[in-house]
């Protein structure tokens, strides 16, 4: 029984975090200002940190883990260094 709700509500989740990511995609393509791209960027490596972790729990297996843990360093790296680029001009020193 608990297991046919886990697996329900990481379905519904998954649904969910995709839907997040179209609307972000969207704001991505069409946003006014590159500092709203650098924070739609920020909102769908997040959503895809997520929903690999729910394919992790749907799945049981620890590989799907390290892999959401390595795309949230990237992407945080990766949002830092486009706001320092559109802060100075420059992302080294």
């Amino acid at each position: 029984m608990s297991a046919i709700i886990i697996l329900t509500a990481v379905g519904i989740a998954q649904i969910m975090l995709v839907i997040a990511m179209a609307i972000v995609a969207i704001r991505i393509f069409y946003g006014p200002r590159a500092q709203d791209r650098i924070i739609g960027l920020d909102a769908l490596y997040i959503n895809a940190m997520l929903l690999i972790a729910t394919f992790g729990i749907g799945t049981g297996r620890t590989v799907y883990f390290e892999a959401a843990l390595v795309i949230g360093l990237i992407g945080f790296v990766a949002t830092v260094s486009l706001a320092k680029f559109l802060m100075r001009g420059e992302v080294i020193e």
